[in-house]
């Protein structure tokens, strides 16, 4: 497993060591371990699966008291995956980063908490799945709109497939910022 960090503050980008023949595939999808020796340390809680068809945009959501760190990846199919640092005290805060994720190339995203997150879907229809450090709550979930123009994502597509609560997200200037103080997930190894 190849963990390497994104161009984000505490973005980190999964590759794993996959292991092919005439019958398949095997790979390592998940390892604590490795992950604790990149500093995080997080017992994942919740396992989210979603199916999705060609230019489904979910997103930019992220969650509050305390927020969700994510291990996110797509495991059929092909996504354009978006993250945007929402972290106000963070020296990439209102920069976004994107990842081409796709059963093809099995890469993941660690996604931390103080972080919106959204993705596009690129094949005919696609499987994404994620682990969560927190449970979901709906009461403390937040979004911001996906065409934000401060934000500026430069998505695949220009006229989205939305769920009605994503028509209705906010703009980056006007979201609440509760992520200033929040301590990284990340050991600090100076």
């Amino acid at each position: 497993m190849k963990i390497t960090p994104g161009k984000l503050k505490d973005i980190l980008i999964i590759e794993p060591k996959v292991f092919e023949d005439s019958r398949g595939f095997f790979y390592e999808s998940y390892n604590y371990k490795k992950l604790c020796e990149h500093g995080v340390e997080l017992d994942f809680v919740q396992d989210n699966h979603s199916r999705s068809v060609k230019n489904t945009l979910r997103g930019l959501h992220y969650q509050i008291n305390p927020g969700q760190d994510k291990l996110v990846r797509a495991s059929i199919g092909e996504v354009w995956d978006v993250v945007v640092d929402i972290r106000k005290d963070s020296p990439t805060f209102g920069q976004w980063e994107s990842f081409l994720l796709s059963a093809e190339n099995k890469k993941q995203v660690f996604v931390p908490k103080g972080f919106a997150h959204g993705f596009c879907v690129l094949s005919e229809w696609a499987e994404f799945q994620y682990k969560c450090s927190e449970y979901w709550s709906p009461a403390d979930e937040r979004g911001i709109m996906w065409n934000d123009p401060d934000l500026k994502v430069q998505w695949p597509v220009t006229e989205p497939v939305l769920s009605p609560r994503d028509t209705e997200n906010i703009s980056f200037k006007d979201i609440e910022l509760y992520f200033g103080s929040v301590k990284s997930f990340i050991k600090k190894t100076d």
